[in-house]
């Protein structure tokens, strides 16, 4: 059994020794689930899981008719149920996984709403640290699991942004629980991210592989056979968490995938455009994989008004790259290579409506002194200070004469 806890539910697995029938259904007074398993009996300790945190606060079980095993979990509070088997793949075998939804809590303004109208605001980097929870992702020597590995980075690179005036980080996940792909450009589309930024560590059958990627979306086809692989790994991830049987419940949300992948155009110049300059910062610390911006089509990186790029900060298979990556001083390098190829593509091209727009466009201005003028005067048009006037244009007084230009200096 393994249990993860989620901002919005709570994932138990069940490994099984052959595929299972089942059942779950839910008793009130008190909150209970009850899970029936057909030809099953129970082979571990239910002690092993902690339940902190969960709405779990005991597990019981029992066979019952024979061969069947009912296991029921005694809840503190309402949830909503859902449950299914994956089959083995390559990482695990056959398991009964269920998901327990906590109930929709009062609605809350969110941030986007807090953005509507408002003037100066932050860049929103949406931060996501790849795989998680059920998909450790790629395992390199010493069992070293990529999952933790870009939680660690994205870390690092959240608290970069946030210390950085006119940018806010968003995780779009922030401990060890899986996400669907979907949902992970869902998250950081509700929080009106203006840059989606997946975090991951490569891999690959020969241990002698290395160096650095960044990938964008291509709309047509992998710009290489080493993009064509990668994007069929990555995009399996779905797959190991179960998000394909999930899925046929609610057609609706398929379709509107497929409709946001139809416009994706939109915004792939700005992904190129980001993922340009993170490759060349990267390359100041780090040996690339490839010399340009990849192309491959990765569910994650599909959103339709979001430019989304993909890091790949080096190659857990490779035995070297593998204890680089491990190490917190590395880690800090790579994080502050990946955030200063971000604030340099937004400082070239910020959004409308942000503190850098506004910055740089004040630090364009230049006002031509006309008759009747004064430094004092110019100061308060512009908003600025006339000790900041002098500094910026290198005055000795405050003296001004009739068409003397005077560059503006960014408010602070």
């Amino acid at each position: 059994m393994r249990l993860w806890r989620a901002p919005d539910h709570t994932r138990l697995v069940f490994d099984l020794s052959a595929q299972v029938e089942h059942k779950i259904f839910t008793l009130s007074d008190p909150q209970r689930l009850v899970i029936d398993v057909k030809h099953t009996v129970f082979a571990t300790n239910p002690s092993q899981l902690k339940l902190a945190n969960t709405p779990i606060t005991e597990l019981r079980s029992a066979q019952f008719d024979g061969d069947n095993l009912r296991i029921v979990l005694e809840l503190r509070e309402k949830i909503n149920p859902r449950s299914f088997v994956l089959a083995s793949n390559e990482q695990y075998g056959d398991r009964l996984v269920i998901d327990l939804y906590d109930r929709a809590k009062s609605s809350e303004k969110t941030v986007g709403d807090a953005l509507v109208g408002q003037k100066n605001r932050d860049i929103i980097i949406a931060i996501d640290a790849g795989h998680g929870g059920e998909d450790p992702g790629a395992i390199g020597p010493k069992r070293l699991r990529e999952k933790n590995v870009v939680l660690a980075i994205s870390r690092v690179i959240q608290g970069m942004i946030d210390r950085e005036p006119g940018f806010r980080a968003v995780m779009v996940r922030d401990g060890d629980y899986y996400i669907p792909l979907r949902k992970r450009t869902d998250i950081a589309r509700q929080h009106r991210a203006d840059l989606m930024i997946s975090i991951h560590a490569d891999a690959f059958n020969q241990a002698s592989a290395n160096g650095a990627s960044v990938y964008a979306l291509s709309t047509r086809s992998a710009s290489s056979e080493t993009a064509r692989y990668l994007a069929k790994r990555e995009n399996r991830a779905d797959l190991i968490g179960g998000v394909g049987v999930l899925s046929l419940l609610d057609k609706d949300k398929v379709l509107a995938g497929v409709l946001l992948d139809l416009s994706m155009t939109a915004t792939l110049e700005s992904s190129l455009g980001v993922g340009t300059q993170v490759l060349k910062s990267l390359g100041g610390i780090t040996r690339l994989h490839k010399k340009r911006v990849e192309q491959a089509g990765f569910v994650v990186l599909k959103s339709p008004d979001m430019p989304s790029i993909l890091v790949e900060t080096g190659f857990i298979s490779n035995p070297k790259e593998a204890r680089r990556l491990a190490q917190p001083a590395y880690q800090q390098k790579m994080a502050r290579a990946i955030f200063r190829g971000v604030k340099r593509h937004f400082q070239l091209k910020p959004p409308a409506g942000t503190l850098l727009a506004e910055r740089k466009h004040k630090s364009g201005k230049v006002h031509i002194i006309a008759r009747g003028d004064t430094l004092s005067d110019i100061a308060q048009r512009y908003s600025v200070s006339v000790a900041d006037l002098r500094r910026h244009n290198r005055l000795k007084s405050t003296r001004i004469k009739i068409g003397q230009r005077i560059k503006i200096p960014i408010s602070s």
